[in-house]
């Protein structure tokens, strides 16, 4: 965990009113600790990732909506690594019936609709 003002000198170009204003935003959640911030590692991930955003000029209006998203493709990553780690778990009987099942499904996605009648003409 590091404190605001540690927070603050690792980014060299950046204000503190800017980061202030990154906090009311919420676009960084600090924890408040006796009235003062007190910063994660995901806090500061989180803060590298607004800064970098603001490189690529999105604006102030566009960036809740990309952190939106970013939040939930991470999410979804989260529950895959979580869904594999249970696949994995599982005898290899039961791995070898849920990729026949996931190829079977994953066919019609990957262009095997292209010939309905499946007489490859």
């Amino acid at each position: 965990m590091i404190t605001l003002n540690e927070l603050r000198r690792s980014f060299a170009d950046l204000d503190a009113a800017e980061l202030d204003r990154w906090i009311d935003n919420r676009w960084i959640r600090p924890e408040k600790r006796r009235g003062a911030y007190v910063f994660h590692e995901i806090d500061v991930a989180r803060a590298h990732l607004v800064a970098e955003l603001r490189e690529l000029a999105i604006d102030d209006e566009a960036l809740p909506l990309v952190l939106s998203l970013l939040d939930q493709l991470y999410g979804v990553r989260r529950q895959m690594k979580l869904l594999y780690q249970a696949i994995d778990a599982q005898p290899e009987e039961v791995r070898r019936t849920l990729l026949v099942a996931v190829r079977a499904s994953a066919a019609p996605m990957d262009g095997a609709d292209a010939d309905p009648e499946g007489d490859g003409a």
